[in-house]
């Protein structure tokens, strides 16, 4: 295998996908785009907040039990409720549109367990919210006229006292015995970004390569090319040179979100706060010294000291060895399964002839993807170690494990078994690359690419 062939291969692929405009759009808008999800949410809530108009909305109560339901509190989020009971809940229907309400509230008389069904008629089709606040408010109040049959002095107090919910704090105790405080839902978090990435980045750059070997394929350039090298120095020149595009992606990424965490923390200035609340801790007492040199943010910050919690946890996450593991997963994911997508390529004249042939390939990428959401809750269960073992699944459980922690042993084993199994199938791939490459004006099936293989 000439080596210095297979470097001008790769060579050509980098350069020629790394100067087309859509290499340098997504490079630049993706980083961006990732920042800007972080406030997708926040801008959501308030432009669907209300404008400030009142929605009427009229209770026809054929129980007889909200009459004074809303005494005093008719309006609540932007809705105005008026109780009604001259008439039933079908002649109110019948002239719904005389009424001028929002959403008109149906609810049944009561049956001989006290129970009551309730129905809503609107025009338009209504949201969650309203939904929750009708429910909530009627069965507060038939809850509370079950509760008075019991005769039961100061109830509302004893059911508000009684409800309360335990704050559980979770801490690992590490392998030095130190304690230490977790949040899971920052786990989760980076596990389902992590995974999920790994998935986009197999499927899209491996597509990339089978879709660049029929483009070479169906030109009859790869007739040209082949008189110079072996199928097989073409196949692993454009899996690699395809692997350092994305690799080169992923690092304008890294450094670009870095960039802007970077400004983000300098321009709040963490490290001052940090700095503040360990003068506290060493002073011994609960005032925090030098608050007045901390800006109106910080001054927040130091005084909320659950943010400050959560703050000082994701700085104790290790990023450096998720990072690391990531790039790992990634690269072996992807010449795993690019080198399947490059004998697809290879075997087929377009792209609609590759379907027969995807979905051995896609199934274990989308059964990693399921098996990351139960990864989620269960890190260290049979199936999640099964899942971070298997090669053809690895790449995606094993990122979704690796924020909870994951034995050394387990982490090499998956490793190890992922890399032999890309040199074995990238071995079986070849012999198909090279027989299908130059096969043409034939649609080939299953028997065909065993046959090839066992040239």
């Amino acid at each position: 295998m000439d080596l210095k062939k297979i470097s001008v291969i790769i060579s050509r692929e980098f350069v020629t996908r790394v100067k087309k405009k859509s290499f340098i759009i997504t490079t630049i808008v993706t980083p961006i785009l990732f920042v800007a999800l972080m406030f997708i949410p926040s801008l959501v809530m308030l432009y669907s907040e209300d404008t400030g108009e009142v929605k009427k909305v009229m209770i026809v109560d054929e129980s007889g039990c909200l009459e004074n339901a809303f005494e005093g509190r008719e309006e609540i989020d932007g809705y105005r409720f008026i109780v009604q009971e001259y008439f039933t809940i079908k002649e109110a229907r019948s002239m719904f549109d005389s009424l001028g309400v929002y959403a008109l509230v149906g609810v049944s008389p009561m049956d001989e367990n006290g129970n009551v069904t309730a129905v809503s008629y609107s025009r338009s089709k209504v949201n969650v919210d309203f939904q929750r606040l009708v429910t909530e408010n009627i069965s507060k109040v038939f809850r509370d006229l079950k509760l008075s049959k019991y005769d039961i002095e100061n109830v509302d107090d004893l059911l508000s006292d009684a409800r309360y919910d335990v704050p559980l704090k979770t801490i690992t105790i590490d392998d030095e015995g130190k304690d230490k405080v977790d949040i899971v839902e920052i786990y989760m978090a980076i596990s389902y970004v992590a995974t999920f990435l790994i998935y986009i980045f197999i499927f899209s750059f491996g597509s990339m390569v089978m879709r660049g070997v029929i483009e070479e394929k169906t030109n009859r350039i790869v007739e040209v090319i082949i008189s110079s090298v072996r199928p097989v120095e073409l196949m692993l020149g454009k899996i690699i040179g395809v692997a350092s595009v994305a690799i080169t992606q992923c690092c304008i990424w890294v450094v670009f979100i870095g960039i802007i965490v970077f400004g983000v923390k300098s321009f709040i200035g963490f490290d001052q706060v940090q700095e503040v609340l360990a003068a506290q801790q060493a002073a011994g007492t609960e005032q925090v010294v030098g608050m007045e040199s901390l800006s109106s943010i910080q001054q927040e910050l130091a005084g909320d000291p659950e943010m400050m919690e959560i703050i000082g946890m994701i700085g104790d996450i290790n990023f450096g060895f998720i990072f690391l593991s990531f790039v790992l997963y990634f690269i072996l994911g992807y010449l795993l399964y690019s080198s399947m997508f490059a004998a697809i390529g290879s075997a087929v004249e377009n792209e609609t002839d590759t379907n027969q042939f995807m979905m051995p390939v896609t199934i274990p990428l989308i059964v990693g993807l399921v098996m990351m959401m139960h990864t989620f809750n269960y890190p260290d269960s049979s199936l999640s170690f099964w899942g971070s073992i298997i090669p053809f699944t690895s790449p995606m459980v094993m990122m979704a494990r690796v924020p909870f922690g994951v034995p050394m042993w387990e982490y090499a084993l998956s490793l190890g078994l992922l890399a032999v199994t890309f040199l074995g199938i990238t071995w079986l791939s070849a012999k198909i690359y090279r027989t299908g490459i130059l096969m043409y004006g034939k649609k080939p099936s299953w028997k065909d690419l065993w046959k090839w293989i066992k040239y």
